[in-house]
């Protein structure tokens, strides 16, 4: 972790469940790389279970239309697991996913305002997908901004098929 001192309301690891990830074209692979490496470096993840305190370790998944994320200690000793239903996600992944292909074609031909324009429109759906896993983790997870965002990118790969 990043910044010395060790703290306990933290993702020290996350694991992704390579049963539902496939291997997917570079700049979705940086994205998913680039985000697990923010979250480390840096995130606020306290559980509300004030019986239960991290270090976390983070096994995130998709099973039956939701998005599994198994919280462990360090010692890979399961503490709780949380789901979420993937139903309040799916138009903003969708759109998200929509933007991302236009922004990805766009960086190869357009102009420096059309891409700067699609890319507004693309942090303004990771944003809102941001702020609805904040929303739908409340009762359960203390995260942050940055946190979530991360979140969000993660789910959005898991929920990528083939």
């Amino acid at each position: 972790m990043a910044g010395g001192a060790a703290r306990k309301d933290v993702i020290v690891n996350v694991v992704l469940d390579e049963r539902t990830l496939v291997r997917r074209r570079p700049e979705v692979e940086h994205e998913r790389a680039v985000a697990i490496y923010d979250l480390l470096e840096e995130n606020v993840f306290r559980l509300k279970d004030a019986a239960i305190s991290g270090p976390y370790v983070l096994h995130l998944s998709l099973s039956d239309n939701r998005l599994v994320m198994d919280i462990r200690d360090t010692a890979e000793q399961p503490l709780t697991r949380i789901t979420l239903p993937l139903t309040p996600f799916r138009g903003i992944v969708r759109d998200y996913f929509m933007v991302c292909e236009s922004y990805y074609g766009a960086i190869k031909t357009a102009s420096p305002s059309q891409i700067e324009a699609i890319d507004m429109g693309r942090r303004g759906l990771h944003n809102e997908g941001a702020e609805l896993m904040r929303e739908r983790l409340a009762d359960q997870v203390e995260i942050d901004v940055d946190t979530s965002r991360r979140l969000f990118t993660l789910l959005c790969v898991l929920h990528i098929r083939g």
